[in-house]
């Protein structure tokens, strides 16, 4: 009978002095006053029933009501049929004391039109179906799999991987040669410490990328060396004069932030190199799934298994918040990059692993990515229609993919485009924010994110697209799928508000 007793009810720690003497009931009472007082019980809290607290406490159940009762009385607290007792919602806390005054820090101005680029629309997040499939893989998961398990993923996720990214993105991988990571930033975070362990000192990156990215190799030991851009893509012919690169770091189905994606001759050529050299190209295939004007291009891995790293994530296909990512190996780099794992680092959580791969097996996650493809893909063409329409000076430059697109823009305006925007209270990002400024021997990035008006680099050959140097186009970075549907067309009003005016 005390087993059950103690089985019910919420949990609610009290210290007694003076258990065992004959004041236990007003040690109890005056236990629970300061609990209320000193605000660890807030108002409205529901207390544990006098029979769960009794047994919990080792008292008798009748010390426990009379004890509740007798601070119903004094208003601390309130007893009703069905809705237990409860701390009364006027028993407000003392404050806590005085402290150091801190000033108050200036507000930022309120945004309320978010274009920035990076993250898919979170209100189409497919909860129902997510949570059908989470229903269904749970039941059927064995006990072990809620263990400390396999460093490198549940194996249903990545035999589920496998046969989804050889059907539609064209890899050719296997379940033993996948490792889910959380997120993009771990995988990345795992590859530099691997290749830095295995004798590397450099990778290079594209010349616009994500400063954390860069960051974040660098931490790892690694130099970033930045490749310059034309109309073709990444110039992947400058890796022949950096013999210190072991690895390069690409997004060539749909460049970030740019738009563009990597040429075919391109393409051939960077396996070429690291066939030739021994060297590892990282295949960031962020938003490889979303292309409007034709079929997607299959992912570059599918050239060479053995020397291109394929990396996906859930982050924008369906929410950043799962984090969930994976990567497909090349054999020979499967134990080094498990190796690289610490154990803060080895697992990532088993119930969403499970659910993810429920998810794609049961059609869930096509079915999910045909809609929001459709959705991507209208919100696209209503930005080209406002602008054209609105302001035909500005070109929106890149395909039609992904989650984003580039507006060109007058030279020497993007800096007061961001100001007029954030008087909109317009979050928006200007292409200068992703310029990798080489340094001393491309060390690192310089003003990326601090120069709004340095945005990126100088035009290349054929002057279609920005190379490396001190200078570079003016542009915007506009996340489309980032509002939701109901915030979307004054976003964009806000937008075309802020623009340029023709010359």
């Amino acid at each position: 009978m005390e087993e059950s007793r103690a089985a019910t009810g919420s949990d609610l720690h009290l210290d007694l002095p003076g258990r065992g003497t004959a004041g236990i009931r007003e040690a109890l009472g005056a236990a629970l006053r300061e609990a209320v007082r000193s605000g660890r019980l807030a108002p409205g809290t529901r207390l544990p029933s006098s029979r769960s607290l009794a047994a919990d406490l080792g008292l008798a159940r009748n010390t426990v009501a009379d004890a509740y009762g007798e601070l119903v009385a004094e208003g601390w607290l309130t007893a009703r049929q069905g809705s237990g007792t409860r701390v009364a919602l006027r028993a407000d806390p003392v404050p806590p004391p005085a402290g150091r005054s801190v000033p108050a820090a200036r507000a930022p101005r309120r945004r309320v039109h978010n274009l920035l680029p990076g993250s898919p629309d979170l209100s189409a997040f497919p909860r129902a179906a997510w949570l059908t499939a989470a229903r269904r893989a749970l039941a059927a998961a064995p006990a072990d799999a809620f263990g400390y398990g396999d460093p490198a993923g549940r194996p249903e996720l990545r035999h589920a991987l496998a046969h989804y990214l050889a059907r539609a993105r064209g890899v050719r991988t296997a379940p033993e040669r996948i490792v889910i990571c959380a997120g993009f930033v771990q995988g990345l975070m795992l590859l530099s410490r691997a290749l830095k362990s295995m004798g590397a000192e450099a990778m290079a990156v594209d010349s616009y990328g994500l400063d954390f990215h860069w960051s974040l190799i660098r931490g790892e030991g690694l130099r970033t060396v930045p490749l310059p851009k034309d109309g073709q893509g990444t110039r992947v012919g400058e890796l022949e004069h950096r013999p210190e690169v072991r690895a390069v770091l690409l997004t060539p189905a749909h460049h970030f932030p740019t738009g563009m994606p990597l040429s075919p001759e391109r393409r051939s050529a960077v396996v070429d190199w690291a066939r030739r050299t021994g060297g590892l190209v990282l295949e960031d295939d962020y938003d490889g799934e979303f292309r409007y004007d034709r079929q997607p291009v299959g992912a570059l891995q599918g050239l060479d298994p053995e020397r291109v790293v394929h990396l996906g994530t859930a982050s924008k296909s369906l929410a950043p918040g799962l984090r969930l990512a994976w990567m497909a190996l090349p054999q020979h780099m499967v134990g080094e990059v498990l190796a690289a794992k610490n154990p803060a680092e080895e697992m990532t959580g088993t119930p969403d692993q499970l659910t993810l791969a429920e998810f794609i097996t049961g059609g869930g996650y096509d079915r999910h990515l045909r809609s929001m493809r459709l959705r991507y893909r209208r919100r696209r063409d209503r930005l080209v229609a406002a602008l054209a329409e609105r302001a035909p000076h500005i070109p929106v430059t890149g395909i039609a993919a992904g989650l984003h697109a580039v507006l060109e823009l007058p030279p020497g305006t993007e800096e007061a485009v961001l100001r007029a925007a954030a008087w909109e209270g317009l979050a928006l990002e200007g292409l200068g924010r992703y310029r990798h400024d080489p340094g001393p021997e491309g060390a690192g990035p310089g003003s990326a994110g601090t120069d709004p008006d340095s945005a990126g680099t100088d035009p290349g050959p054929d002057g279609a697209g920005p190379g490396t140097g001190t200078s570079g186009p003016d542009g915007l970075v506009v996340g489309y799928g980032t509002p939701p549907d109901h915030a979307f067309t004054a976003a964009v009003d806000a937008l075309c508000r802020v623009l340029p005016p023709a010359p």
